[in-house]
């Protein structure tokens, strides 16, 4: 819009922003979008006026968050392609992690000093709860791309500004790294901001795919070419489980991130131990390809012993854990479904979400020595009970089957 319009809308929008938040009837109804916002920031009793403290990391929390983040990896391209527009010298780039604090923020000089006043600064906290509707906050709580102008943001002292804000997200599983935010004075907004940061966004993702493909096509041809002399099952991984190479193996495109104490059952392979080697893990059998496993009941905690090496390996268990590997042990071979599992377990078929965490807990801690879809001992993998006089710890739990 030309200026003359964008002042006009921001007198509408204080209007009905002092209406809704004093409780009388607004001239017009906010957004969908915004009105939800608003209500969250009234229920959690934050001061519309700007009043609410400010909350910042360390420095040293900072530095530690970009180390983690992936986005360290394309910041300097989102740079690149949104301060080099000829409206860039009117806004800042903001850039934030999942919890909504600021990571970098590069942009406009006279845009950042205005923003040091709002405390809008590497380090802040920018998340709904802490300075109510903005488009970084309202971004992360509607899991999608947002624009606010002048009064749509909750604080009056957020009235001068825009921003369109767009979640930035892992390409390869999809989970939330972060937010590109462009901010500046209200009456500079152009009509196009908001889709140059979805396209800055979307070629930033394909930056970081393409970049972990080239990773993992650098790890396939450094040990496609150690392996490929040998007939040992092998698996080469990135630092995050995903498979670069593999060797006499059958399994996903990822698997748990490795530990160097902690044995991991390979189809194909059995128990294997990881192995650190530049830019991943390497994992080899540890001993023999069949896995033997005794559930002992008998114990104190129940305990789960896996022999496939010469030491076994003892593996603590809850109560329920107990009974759900009883369950899949007495199953047999055809294995057991997750309704099944939460009729014998609970009583009834309504606990299949229950089960499946279960399950997902279970797995963390002895690996792929249990198979899904349905529950079953994995391939090569035998296993037997020992009871004793076995009885459960609390009255709420049936206790399990045996075999």
């Amino acid at each position: 819009m030309p200026a003359p319009d964008l002042a006009h809308l921001a007198r509408d929008l204080t209007r009905i922003h002092d209406a809704v938040i004093t409780g009388g009837p607004p001239p017009a109804q906010p957004r969908a979008l915004v009105a939800r916002s608003w209500e969250r920031m009234l229920r959690l009793g934050l001061d519309p006026t700007g009043g609410n403290r400010r909350v910042h990391s360390a420095e040293a929390d900072v530095e530690s968050r970009r180390h983690r983040s992936q986005l360290r990896l394309i910041v300097d391209e989102l740079r690149s392609v949104l301060l080099q527009t000829p409206a860039a010298a009117a806004f800042i780039l903001v850039v934030t992690d999942a919890d909504g604090v600021i990571l970098w923020r590069d942009g406009a000089v006279r845009a950042r000093k205005q923003a040091d006043g709002l405390g809008f600064v590497e380090g802040a906290h920018w998340s709904e709860s802490v300075v109510g509707t903005n488009a970084i906050g309202t971004a992360l709580a509607e899991e999608a791309p947002v624009q606010l102008f002048s009064a749509e943001h909750f604080e009056t002292s957020q009235h001068p500004w825009y921003c369109s804000a767009v979640p930035i997200h892992d390409p390869r599983d999809g989970q939330l790294l972060g937010v590109v935010d462009i901010s500046g004075p209200a009456l500079t907004l152009h009509p196009t901001v908001q889709s140059l940061v979805t396209t800055a966004v979307r070629l930033a993702e394909a930056r970081l795919l393409l970049g972990h493909q080239e990773q993992l096509g650098t790890l396939r041809t450094r040990y496609s070419t150690i392996l490929g002399g040998s007939r040992e099952p092998a698996l080469v991984v990135d630092d995050d489980g995903w498979v670069a190479y593999r060797q006499g193996v059958t399994t996903r495109d990822r698997i748990d991130v490795p530990a160097a104490d902690r044995t991991v059952l390979i189809p194909g392979a059995g128990l294997c131990l990881p192995e650190r080697v530049p830019g991943g893990w390497l994992l080899r059998p540890a001993g023999e390809r069949h896995t033997s496993v005794v559930l002992r009941l008998d114990a104190r905690p129940a305990v789960l012993e896996v022999r496939s090496a010469e030491e076994p390996l003892v593996v603590p268990l809850t109560q329920r854990h107990a009974q759900i590997l009883a369950e899949v042990t007495s199953a047999g071979v055809d294995g057991v479904s997750a309704s099944a599992l939460s009729t014998r377990l609970y009583g009834d078929s309504d606990h299949v979400v229950t089960v499946r965490a279960e399950i997902s807990r279970l797995r963390r801690s002895i690996g792929a020595l249990i198979a899904t879809r349905p529950y079953r001992w994995a391939e090569g993998v035998s296993a037997r009970v020992e009871s004793g006089s076995f009885q459960p710890d609390s009255a709420g739990d049936n206790p399990p089957g045996t075999s």
